[in-house]
């Protein structure tokens, strides 16, 4: 086990600075997710998964040492939640292909905005959650003496990467506009915390998230609308 506890300590030193690898793999994971989700490949769901876990492990610094000395406990815990929702959008991808194409190479779902119902749905949970879990964070501390402004920052991204996975695996243009409003956040947040790679990531993801909204939009625009599983089961 030796090795294996040395691979997963194993840090890289820039200046003064100490970063955790599996911080950097883990993001690299993320970022090839992305990729994956933009170019509408069911293979997105299982990396992004393996990227998570990494993740967790890095943010969750409460039972998992790493050296910033400390926990964003929204962002591990929507580690968890992005598990939890990518399980469901690989099985939704899954059930979408099935119904709509035999072509392994073809994209899997062609994408649509949300419904005015759906979007309000969204939104009311995206707030709600903010309010509700900014005091759930502030009641659970930090492991650090952190400002009010810290728990509201990390309950915002926490809810919105739940948010804009959900409207990924619905295949809804919104997903991108989501993760610009957790970028917006979420950026400035991890580089206060000195989580630098995973700030660089959300810094080069904000240009993929922009590119991707506009290749999801063209293709909403000019493909045909897909049968999904919810109305089949419906009729």
């Amino acid at each position: 086990m030796n090795w294996l506890e040395k691979l997963f300590e194993a840090q890289l030193t820039i200046g003064s600075q100490h970063i955790l690898w599996r911080e950097v793999v883990g993001n690299v994971f993320g970022f090839a997710s992305a990729i994956g989700g933009m170019r509408r490949r069911i293979w997105a769901w299982p990396v992004g998964i393996l990227g998570n876990v990494l993740l967790f492990t890095v943010f969750f610094g409460v039972a998992f040492s790493n050296p910033q000395h400390e926990t964003l406990l929204g962002q591990a815990g929507r580690q968890v939640f992005f598990i939890i929702t990518s399980i469901y959008g690989w099985y939704r991808w899954n059930a979408v292909r099935r119904l709509n194409t035999s072509d392994e190479d073809a994209p899997v779902i062609t994408p649509r905005w949300a419904t005015v119902r759906e979007r309000l749905g969204y939104l009311g949970f995206w707030v709600g959650g903010v309010v509700v879990l900014q005091w759930v964070f502030s009641l659970i501390g930090a492991g650090f003496p952190a400002p009010r402004w810290y728990f509201w920052c990390d309950a915002w991204i926490f809810v919105g990467s739940i948010v804009a996975t959900y409207a990924m695996a619905r295949g809804w243009n919104d997903f991108w506009l989501a993760w610009i409003g957790v970028d917006l956040v979420g950026v400035p947040l991890l580089v206060h915390s000195k989580f630098y790679p995973s700030a660089v990531l959300y810094a080069v993801y904000a240009g993929l998230v922009l590119y991707g909204f506009f290749v999801w939009l063209k293709a909403s625009r000019v493909e045909e609308p897909d049968r999904e599983p919810e109305a089949v089961v419906a009729a």
